[in-house]
């Protein structure tokens, strides 16, 4: 008797579980899945693919031309599939489309996965859009300046460099002829020459001069990593350098980047410059305190002050403490704007992480500058020539970065600025820190001084 009590309790034990089981299998809501970059792009197709969800028997597949998915690609308005992949045919050349997938069960459907975009290879057939770009901008509700880095030795009038630049710019920035160890050789000696001759080219053509940059670790001139004197010497001298350059300009310069990528990139603290070890860490006060004040006592009260840097999009930790010191100077109220200089891939940033970054200083009141954009389509060096898919992802990147900085508040924009005129000129195949030696195309022009296809998505984000 015993014994057929215990197997009948075993017999019940094991239907509970089961059916328990079966319970809580039946609300056990779907993972949502994870889309992932496309594989063999193609004139007229590529290969969309995405990360398995556990349970799901098949999944969804969205195609679209525009982001919202407003509309379908046919055949592609939620297509099942029962693999992790799928092979979209059918598609336009050097067109930009968007996938995104959802898991199915026999009865659920997960929610939308992340958002990919990929642009065909080929060409649609339209030639690329010879509008100026600051004629365009101008036209738009709440224009800005357009900008480009430039080198003192490229203002000669009637060069290519001098053409474009009138026709199609509206701001300028000191690539490297601004910062401390080109203007000053020793304690109150400086050498004025090639800033002069971009502050002065700028005036002349009603081109904006946006100074850059007061203060930066990678631009100490030798006399001053070699000073000797005390700290508050040391500091003395870094006052009086700033309130001279200020001062020399006044009037001539609109706007400084008065302290350049003092965050570290791991930890989200303070870069450990000189600056730092000498002046103590409200040292990046003390300098936007000393150009506000050189500047007012100057008659110049217009003047705008930034701080810039770098990554902040993607290093939330390096975002966080940016952020911590912009609060500190808006506090003290000696800060205007921030710099994004944004060196970015054409795959990186995402446009979500672009706009929490920007948000994050529309939410603070400053202004926005896009301060040193150009856009790496070969950053793992994985081809040898310029080709169409990357061409157009760049095109989609520029345009959808223009977008973005177009999008934000009146009172918040100040300018865009590109950082150099044409590819073989870039810094980016050349940089150590970068470990890129090969080839790559980042900006507008090409080397005989053509627009390229970014240009025409620049243009194309003001729409």
């Amino acid at each position: 008797m015993k014994i057929k009590f215990l197997l009948m309790l075993t017999s019940l034990v094991f239907f509970l579980n089961a059916c328990s089981k079966d319970d809580n299998d039946a609300v056990e809501t779907l993972e949502t899945p994870v889309a992932n970059a496309p594989k063999d792009v193609t004139d007229n197709g590529f290969k969309a693919k995405w990360n398995y969800v556990s349970n799901s028997k098949t999944y969804l597949l969205d195609v679209s031309t525009t982001e919202d998915f407003a509309s379908f690609v046919t055949n592609y308005n939620a297509k099942e599939v029962t693999d992790l992949n799928e092979v979209v045919a059918g598609l336009t050349g050097g067109t930009q489309y968007y996938y995104r997938v959802r898991a199915k069960t026999e009865a659920q459907i997960s929610d939308y996965s992340n958002v990919i975009s990929v642009v065909t290879t080929g060409s649609n057939g339209i030639p690329e859009d010879p509008t100026f770009l600051k004629v365009k901008v101008n036209k738009s509700a709440n224009p800005f300046f357009v900008g480009m880095a430039i080198k003192a030795s490229q203002l000669t009038n009637g060069t290519p460099y001098d053409v474009i630049l009138r026709n199609e710019f509206s701001s300028i920035s000191a690539e490297y002829e601004m910062k401390m160890d080109q203007i000053s050789t020793a304690s109150g000696v400086y050498n004025w020459t090639a800033a002069d001759k971009i502050a002065a080219y700028g005036n002349a053509n009603n081109i904006n001069v946006h100074g850059h940059a007061l203060v930066w670790h990678n631009a100490v001139p030798q006399w001053l990593k070699d000073f000797s004197g005390t700290d508050a010497e040391f500091a003395a001298e870094v006052k009086k350098y700033i309130t001279d350059v200020v001062t020399h300009y006044a009037g001539k310069v609109k706007s400084w980047d008065v302290v350049n990528e003092a965050v570290d990139d791991n930890g989200g603290v303070m870069r450990n410059t000189i600056f730092l070890q000498r002046m103590g860490p409200n040292y990046v006060k003390d300098c936007f305190q000393w150009a506000r004040n050189a500047a007012i006592a100057a008659g110049d009260t217009s003047l705008l002050l930034f701080y810039n840097d770098y990554a902040t999009s993607t290093n939330i930790a390096k975002q966080d403490k940016v952020f911590t010191i912009l609060e500190d100077l808006k506090t003290a109220k000696v800060i205007d704007g921030v710099g994004f200089q944004m060196h970015n891939t054409y795959l990186s940033p995402t446009k979500a992480q672009i706009e929490t970054d920007l948000n994050r200083a529309v939410a603070k009141g400053l202004k926005i500058h896009v301060s040193e954009l150009d856009i790496q389509v070969n950053q793992s060096n994985d081809i040898s020539s310029f080709t169409n898919e990357r061409r157009l992802a760049q095109k989609a990147k520029y345009k959808e970065m223009v977008k973005i900085y177009n999008a934000i508040p009146a009172a918040n924009k100040y300018a865009l600025t590109i950082w150099g005129m044409k590819d073989n000129e870039s810094w980016i195949p050349y940089s150590t820190e970068l470990n890129h030696p090969g080839n790559d195309w980042p900006l507008l022009y090409d080397s005989n001084f053509a627009v390229k296809s970014s240009h025409t998505g620049f243009l194309e984000g003001l729409d």
